[in-house]
């Protein structure tokens, strides 16, 4: 409106009168725009707000999201780009606008949503359209737009009516000098453009290059080396590893775990297990792994329920022990499994992997396994219960945020493990309905990336619950690195503000980002 007022003020009154419309129309037709942090949902529908400045705040060594929202108002966009500038901050320093990594949101159907369990304080949000896949403006591989495409991140149209969100993830440089820095954007299209601002305070400290949370994310239809890179460039660790690519991903990545992929056969629908193999078999495949990363082995898979089988996990531990491999269980900690029977009272289960229920239903036996040193880790799978976080697509984003971070630390939990990343349907980019069983569906279980394919990249591409999943690692970092500077008591007080375990946690943003910036400031004056 103010170009329409500059421009009628520049006119004879006669011209002006008669050009008014014609201007107002014009504006209308223009790309509505406005930022949004990268702790919520836009929907295609949402009503547009008046903000066009964002302020972000990061370590360095961070990753840090905003999304910019595009609405169609009179009529419908076409031709729509963005273009970002660098950064600029104190001194003269540059973060350079090749560290804004851009993705156009893809919005998916979820026709049947998640089972809502009674009582539950954070339900899912229910059917409809959901912003979930995103399509990079650039090939992580080649940093060129991608080739060969059938889905594009641009230019792209939007609807008349609907809004259009982009992501936008700003990779902090570890050399980035502290300060504030400003940049801004601008969304082009054939009907106008529109701009906005960028606040970015870098604080005095940074993230390690290896992460301190260990995790183990599962690949099953796609197990390509590009594909394995999607997973370690959100900060956690991929399964399987291709050999060949171990010792690149340590260089690279800081590949902190790798499983070495021994297979007992026993999961929660089969009772029965493979003899252990040799300690000599076991020590073939660590010698070809390089030095360094946490080796293990995922043996069994939620056996609890099978008693029968300790004896045959016991001989496991002790050959996978005797080859200097920890051996990881999905299971409740019980007192038959808490020696190896080697006679050097370790555990027969180093790694405990624990779904909210297993901790529940045996807390002191969690914690009589830390207190011998063993590691427990959580994992979330379906819709088990009515108060943990959940990670199908119809869900709030704090869901996929507050556990790997605020809960696990609060709770003395070390690490994360997912089952698949990539368990999709014949048709991913369309139909997410992944895991229908009972009755019930769980739209995206177990699918967090995308095929590449159809984007123009080898491997895959990420979700926008991936990138979620990541800021939560990163808050595990804020947390730890807080205890290795002498301030333990105040990240726990503030940890567990948002999560202090499965039942009690906070799914507000803003009090999520108000304990994120007293972290950081705590780190900052350090």
């Amino acid at each position: 409106m103010k170009q329409v007022i500059k421009f009628f003020h520049s006119v004879t009154f006669c011209g002006a009168i008669l050009l008014m419309p014609a201007l107002m129309h014009s504006a209308a037709s223009k790309p509505s725009v406005w930022v949004v942090s990268g702790m919520e949902r836009v929907g295609r529908e949402y009503e547009p707000r008046e903000k066009h400045r964002l302020e972000l705040f990061a370590a360095r060594g961070e990753y840090e999201p905003f999304q910019i929202v595009i609405r169609a108002r009179a009529k419908r966009l076409t031709n729509v780009n963005l273009a970002l500038s660098d950064l600029r901050g104190p001194k003269g320093a540059v973060i350079g606008k090749d560290n804004l990594i851009a993705y156009r949101e893809h919005y998916v159907h979820v026709e049947h949503g998640s089972p809502e369990r009674k009582g539950t304080a954070h339900p899912p949000l229910g059917p409809g359209w959901y912003a979930d896949a995103l399509v990079p403006f650039l090939d992580p591989a080649t940093d060129k737009p991608p080739v060969n495409s059938k889905i594009r991140a641009a230019p792209f149209d939007v609807e008349r009516g609907e809004n259009q969100a982009l992501w936008i993830d700003v990779s902090v440089p570890r050399n980035a000098m502290r300060g504030r820095y400003h940049g801004s954007f601008r969304v082009t299209s054939d009907q106008g453009s529109a701009t906005g601002d960028i606040e970015l305070t870098v604080w005095n400290f940074e993230l390690p290059l290896k992460p301190s949370l260990d995790s183990s994310f599962m690949l099953w239809k796609d197990t390509s080396a590009a594909a394995c890179e999607t997973i370690l460039r959100h900060k956690l660790m991929p399964t399987p590893v291709p050999v060949q690519s171990a010792t690149r991903f340590v260089e690279k990545y800081q590949l902190s775990s790798i499983n070495i992929g021994l297979s007992s056969g026993a999961d929660y629908n089969h009772g029965n297990m493979s003899p252990a193999p040799s300690v000599e078999a076991i020590q073939t495949i660590a010698r070809q792994l390089p030095s360094g990363p946490l080796l293990y082995n995922y043996t069994a898979d939620e056996i609890v329920e099978f008693p029968d089988l300790y004896p045959v996990i016991k001989a496991w531990a002790r050959n996978l022990h005797s080859a200097g491999i920890l051996n990881l269980v999905t299971m409740s900690p019980v007192p038959e499994l808490f020696d190896d029977g080697s006679g050097s009272g370790r555990s027969a289960v180093d790694i405990w992997v624990l779904q909210p229920g297993y901790y529940e239903a045996s807390p002191q036996n969690v914690a009589a396994v830390l207190k011998k040193g063993d590691r427990a880790w959580t994992y979330t799978a379906l819709v088990q219960d009515d108060h943990s976080p959940q990670w199908e697509i119809d869900f709030s984003p704090m869901h996929y945020r507050v556990m790997q971070g605020f809960i696990n630390q609060s709770m003395g939990f070390t690490g994360l493990l997912y089952w698949a990343v990539d368990s999709w349907t014949k048709d991913p980019w369309n139909d997410v309905d992944t895991y229908p069983t009972g009755g019930d569906h769980y739209p995206g279980e177990g699918m967090l990336v995308y095929p590449g394919e159809d984007v123009g990249v080898q491997g895959t591409v990420p979700s926008l619950r991936l990138k979620w999943i990541r800021e939560g690692v990163e808050d595990f970092e804020y947390i730890e690195l807080m205890k290795k500077a002498g301030k333990a008591d105040l990240a726990l007080e503030l940890t567990r503000q948002l999560g202090q375990d499965f039942r009690h946690w906070n799914a507000d943003p803003k009090l999520l980002f108000a304990l994120r910036k007293r972290m950081g400031e705590a780190l900052d004056e350090h």
